[in-house]
């Protein structure tokens, strides 16, 4: 994979949070064993978790209106016509399954 391939939301998050995924995914994604891993209770692992939701979420989201905004900057410089975008903005809200 190419830098520029790497998506936004990974280079966004800090060298803990991409740490913490790693040791999630080589614990078979297991809250009890984090916990452990880090001498931390349950909850606060899970806490930990859900924060790092949060962030990929945020970042995701960006990524899809930066994708929009790059479809419409197409319209605006008559790249595309205006059908032609609503058509690909439509796809691409369908399949990312984005309000």
């Amino acid at each position: 994979m190419e830098r520029e391939e790497i998506p936004l939301w990974i280079m966004a998050l800090d060298k803990e949070s991409v740490e913490f995924i790693r040791k999630f995914i080589l614990n078979s994604g297991s809250l009890k064993n984090m916990s452990t891993l880090y001498d931390v209770s349950y909850p606060t692992v899970r806490a930990k978790l859900d924060r790092l939701i949060k962030k990929i979420e945020l970042h995701s989201k960006e990524e899809d209106v930066e994708f929009i905004n790059m479809i419409k900057s197409f319209v605006i410089d008559e790249r595309i016509s205006l059908d032609v975008a609503k058509v690909i903005i439509e796809k691409y809200k369908g399949e990312k399954d984005i309000k």
